[in-house]
């Protein structure tokens, strides 16, 4: 059985073990964490799942009245130290953009996440933010993908950022896969909102690879059924190769197409 809890509107997904527990679409549920369990919402509902997924946290059940108050609280206070945090900022004029902050009340410790161009010396600000705050502060620098992880926002596909939902891992990512995907090397057309390369690029090339292995090379001659034809282009996600039959271009399925290649290919190798 498997679940998944966000613990903002929208926000990155976390995989639980339910547990002996059955939370419907919409609870509030708690999680184990290393500050001790957090309120969170419950996106997925207990499902079985066809493998074995093992490590998962367990959920800690539904959560009460006082971790609900509890969490409305830090909610106010992490609020309260992002607007003290950016008056702080522009009043020691220093170049950097407040992304996100998080709060312990266990141990009374802020943690603000800030993104600058090049390195800023923060010592000053950090002992100005404490004796706002009356609390511990740390300041942690991020990257661009970090900052677009904790901003969120919506991808040029039109749907919510990858990194801001499901994905727990930045990979590398290479203009070769770029390529391989028949994409233009075009930085406006692929690159995402942190303004590096999109992640969809790493996680969909395996797609292509596997599809081209397979599929007729182009300009190759193959049978369709449609008429005999040459192969101008690809058409990966909807699983169809392009050919070219009486000067009109024709989209079909790949399995249509592909058997001559392989037979040419065992007889006369690839």
């Amino acid at each position: 059985m498997m679940m998944a809890v966000s613990f903002t509107r929208y926000g990155r997904l976390y995989y639980l073990d339910p547990g002996p527990h059955t939370p419907q679409v919409g609870d509030r549920v708690l999680v184990p964490t290393d500050a001790g369990p957090e309120v969170a919402e419950c996106v997925w509902a207990p499902q079985w799942v066809s493998e074995d997924i093992g490590g998962l946290p367990v959920c800690a059940g539904l959560a009460g009245e006082e971790h609900l108050a509890r969490d409305e609280a830090n909610r106010r206070h992490r609020a309260e130290g992002r607007s003290t945090a950016k008056r702080l900022i522009r009043k020691h004029e220093l170049p950097m953009k407040v992304i996100g902050i998080d709060y312990l009340d266990a141990d009374n410790v802020y943690k603000v996440y800030f993104s600058a161009p090049h390195r800023v010396d923060f010592r000053a600000l950090v002992r100005d933010l404490a004796r706002a705050m009356k609390a511990r502060v740390e300041l942690r620098q991020v990257g661009p993908r970090d900052e677009a992880r904790l901003q969120g926002g919506i991808g040029p596909c039109g749907r919510d950022l990858c990194c801001a939902t499901f994905l727990k891992d930045f990979e590398p990512v290479s203009v070769r896969m770029a390529k391989e995907q028949d994409l233009p090397v075009n930085p406006l057309r692929i690159a995402g909102a942190c303004g590096r390369l999109m992640c969809c690029l790493k996680y969909e090339h395996p797609l292509y690879q596997e599809f081209k292995e397979r599929a007729p090379r182009l300009g190759s001659t193959v049978d369709t059924p449609e008429g005999q034809g040459v192969v101008v282009g690809y058409n990966v996600p909807g699983d169809q190769v392009n050919v070219k039959v009486a000067g009109r271009r024709c989209a079909c399925p790949s399995a249509s197409v592909c058997a001559p290649r392989r037979a040419h290919d065992e007889t006369y190798g690839p």
